[in-house]
């Protein structure tokens, strides 16, 4: 965790200009932007715990994302149920190369099926030390209604490119931290429950990438992303409990709009 720290420590204070947040701000404008992401994630130790039922870990669970974005065909006007993107941004400074903005991915998080893992815990009273299959009904997680990282970033902002009117390409690097807030769909010795919406943990990240802007307003951002989250109490079934952490790869297209003040 300290190196986490540290390596985001030395990445805030090497991005350049970041002298000019210390300043005084000039809020010259915002930006909305939509978007979709694809996401990689690190294998993670899955602790489960229920006072008086059962508390055990799985080691080194591997998951993968759930992009959903059939959706785009099967429910077309419902544009939130593939793996989504937002940000809304506000400009600091007159030249718009600094922001602040809130940065939400809704990322979904599966935890594959039938992989054999070590178990170390108990349940029932019974202790357990040793390998085995994974099946959807002895434990199943997901968090797919959202894994859902939140964050508060600085963005800045390099020009590439201008026309003799405008600016037409720049590259964009951001850092920043905040919240998982997920709803976990999860099954546990046969016993399911789409849980509710929860502040669960923290995440960090940092972004880097490209816009371009076809129109004066109008921009395209393409941005790879990676982080690391940390879920200390997400929900799962009748009041249990599950804890893990992981780090994180993830893609992002957005298209986006300037709005001037």
């Amino acid at each position: 965790m300290k190196k986490i720290y540290s390596t985001l420590a030395i990445l805030l204070l090497s991005l350049p200009g970041m002298a000019q947040l210390f300043q005084k701000p000039v809020l010259s404008g915002m930006y909305l932007q939509w978007g979709y992401n694809r996401d990689w994630f690190t294998r993670s130790n899955l602790h489960f715990s229920n006072a008086g039922q059962y508390d055990f870990t799985l080691y080194k669970a591997k998951a993968k994302d759930k992009p959903d974005f059939s959706g785009f065909w099967d429910t077309p006007l419902d544009i939130t149920i593939p793996q989504n993107s937002y940000r809304i941004g506000l400009y600091l400074n007159k030249a718009q190369t600094h922001a602040i903005e809130i940065n939400f991915d809704h990322a979904k998080y599966v935890v594959e099926d039938y992989q054999t893992l070590h178990i170390e815990g108990t349940i029932h009273g019974e202790r357990l030390n040793k390998d085995t299959l994974v099946t959807p009904w002895f434990v199943h997680l997901e968090h797919t209604n959202g894994a859902n990282f939140y964050h508060l970033n600085y963005v800045g902002q390099q020009e590439l490119y201008r026309n003799k009117k405008r600016k037409m390409a720049s590259a964009v690097y951001k850092v920043g931290a905040g919240i998982v807030v997920p709803r976990s769909d999860v099954t546990i010795m046969g016993t399911r429950l789409d849980n509710k919406f929860t502040v669960a943990g923290y995440i960090l990240s940092a972004e880097a990438g490209l816009r371009f802007y076809p129109f004066r307003n109008f921009f395209i951002e393409a941005t790879g992303k990676g982080g690391f989250a940390n879920y200390l109490n997400a929900l799962t079934v009748a009041g249990g409990r599950v804890q893990h952490s992981f780090g994180y790869v993830e893609v992002v297209g957005l298209i986006g709009y300037d709005i001037h003040f």
